[in-house]
Parts: C-alpha cells; structure tokens; sequence
C-alpha cells in the first residue's frame, strides 16, 4: 500500500514558490519563510496568484508532486501534474470501457448506489447518538428505495434522476445534524455557485479538496482523470475523478464539515459574507479547516474489502487503485467503498 505523503497548503496570498536544490521555498515579499525538502510531500496546494517559479513546476513534475492553485477565497483555478503513469494497456482498456454503454451504466450505479447507501449512513448514526427523528428516518427509508432503484436503472438518464432525488431528500434535512451553533450555522439545502451560506461554503470546500486527491490518486494508479463513466466528457473536467469522488462524499465531506460545526473549530466568524457572491472563509477559518482537514486524514481505519489498517486520507488512493484491478479483470466487480 502506498504511504501517506503531507499536502503542503500555502494559505498566504501573498506567498511565491520557488525552489532551491530539491527543496521547496516559500517566500513571502522575497524572504523565505518556509522550505521542506520535495520527497517529504506528495501535493503543493496555493491560495493566491503570486505563482510559482518554473523551476519548481519542474521539480514537482520530476517527483511526481502535484501543484494545484485555488484563489484566496478557496475556489479552484488549475492544477499541475506529471505526465501519466502507468502501463499504456491500462489506460487503453479505460478508453474502451468508456464507450461501452452497458458498462459505463453499470459501474455508474455502482457509484451512486455507494454515494445513496452512505448518504443514508451519515444520517442513521445521527439515530443511533441522538435517538429517532421522524423526518430523517422517513428520508432513510427513501434512500434506501433509491439505492435500489439506482441498481435496477436502464439508462444514465434513469440513473441520474434518481440521484437528483435522492441528493434533494437528504440535504433537505442535513441541517437537522448541527447540533452546536444552530442559529450561525442554518441550512436549507445544497447550493453551489455560489454558496448562500456558510455550511454551503464548507461543503464546497470540502468537495474541492476531495477532487484534487481523487484526481492525484488517479493518476497515480496509471488512469487518466478526465475520463469517466457518468459524468459528462468535457474539456478541463476531471470527470472521472467526479465519479469517483461519489462514494466518498458523504463520508470524507459531510461527516468532517458536521464535524467542524459541532465541535465548534469553525464558527460564524470564520466566514465573510459576499452579497451574491455568496460566503466564503476567511484566512483564519481556511487555516482552520485545513488544520483539521490533515489530522482527519491521519485517523486510521479498516478498509470493508481490503481489510487492512490504512489512513483515511489514502481512500482515494486504495479506491482508484481497486477500479484499476477491476478493468484489468483481476476481481470480479468494483467494491464501492461503503460505511456502516
């Protein structure tokens, strides 16, 4: 299994990278105030538009380190990575399967089952700690009907449909699980671009971040990213880094921004609140967040089918590296990564 690697994050927007042998420098009004050796980190994630030295993009790409650029406000720009790894015959059978509609649907519902069945989760031990709510437990019961729907759907049209009403259900009653800073923190339902509120603004975060290692994980197993199963082809889209990233949502998002919340790492505070821009984090709650975004990815568990130790943070790695097994017909189906 791979080893757990640090993501250098750049909160500064005032900071530029650069390097100095096989060292990344952080200078901020050309003085250094910061510099870690490449081999230490697996990602370079920079909010702010100073840039980076081309020399550093090199060292990145020879190591195999990617740089990913966000604006201050957290909203993603661009991202660097090396070329491609792995065997070419791999990428070629991804490229067939892709347009092999019979099986494009079928690891599409595999997805989304994996996304409906821990959306649902999330939501019955909410039960289990805090004993029965009648709203949500109608909405487990809705769930549960889509997640079988979503295995029985003839088309991606179908599949999708049923997603769309499954996502409604559940974050129309998400807002009940903050139990902590109730009035600050109210929601209402999923809004994207921009964010309405402050839960919104966490969760889009939270996604973003979840994107990137999906992606990284990607190429890291030798698949290419932009190629997915469900959603659309579109160029610059990290589409099936989206697919993927599905089943991870609820348990990698939802459950760390309810987390924040509830114990009170981020509060009101931490957001500034654009008009119609929407809500975006300020530098201490973006520092915040990311703070407790890398000690969550140090937190260990069993993988349901690897059966092994491994740190949450190599999810996506041990998912994309399982979709590469399944396409090179070393097991028999794609084992979804599923929470209790």
């Amino acid at each position: 299994m791979r080893t757990l690697l640090n993501t250098l994050y750049v909160t500064t927007p005032e900071a530029y990278l650069s390097k100095d042998g096989l060292n990344v420098v952080v200078s901020i009004k050309q003085e250094e105030v910061f510099r870690i050796p490449i081999h230490n980190i697996e990602g370079i994630v920079t909010f702010g538009y100073m840039g980076t030295s081309p020399g550093l993009m090199k060292l990145c790409g020879d190591n195999n380190v990617s740089l990913t650029f966000m604006s201050p406000h957290g909203r993603f720009i661009g991202r660097l990575q090396s070329g491609t790894h792995g065997n070419v015959l791999l990428r070629n059978t991804q490229f067939q399967k892709v347009n092999d509609s019979e099986y494009a649907l079928h690891i599409s519902r595999i997805f989304i089952a994996g996304k409906i069945n821990n959306s649902r989760a999330v939501l019955r031990r909410f039960i289990r700690d805090y004993g029965e709510d009648v709203e949500i437990q109608v909405v487990c019961q809705h769930l549960d009907r889509s997640k079988r729907e979503t295995l029985q759907a003839s088309s991606t049209e179908e599949l999708r449909g049923i997603e769309g009403d499954a996502a409604n259900s559940y974050f129309g009653v998400l807002g009940k699980l903050i139990i902590q800073q109730k009035q600050s923190f109210q929601f209402n339902g999923r809004s994207k671009r921009p964010p309405k509120d402050a839960v919104n603004a966490l969760l889009s975060f939270a996604y973003t971040f979840i994107a990137n290692e999906m992606t990284a994980a990607l190429e890291a197993v030798g698949l290419d990213p932009y190629v997915g199963f469900l959603h659309t082809l579109r160029p610059g889209r990290e589409s099936l880094a989206l697919d993927m990233m599905e089943e991870l949502r609820a348990y990698l998002g939802d459950r760390f921004v309810l987390s924040l919340i509830n114990r009170r790492q981020i509060t009101i505070n931490d957001f500034i609140a654009q008009g119609e821009n929407g809500f975006v984090l300020t530098d201490s709650g973006r520092k915040s967040f990311i703070a407790a975004w890398q000690n969550r990815k140090k937190e260990m568990i069993i993988h349901p089918y690897l059966n092994e130790k491994i740190p949450i943070g190599l999810l996506p790695y041990a998912q994309a590296m399982l979709l590469a097994r399944y396409m090179r017909n070393d097991i028999d189906d794609y084992p979804v990564f599923i929470i209790k």
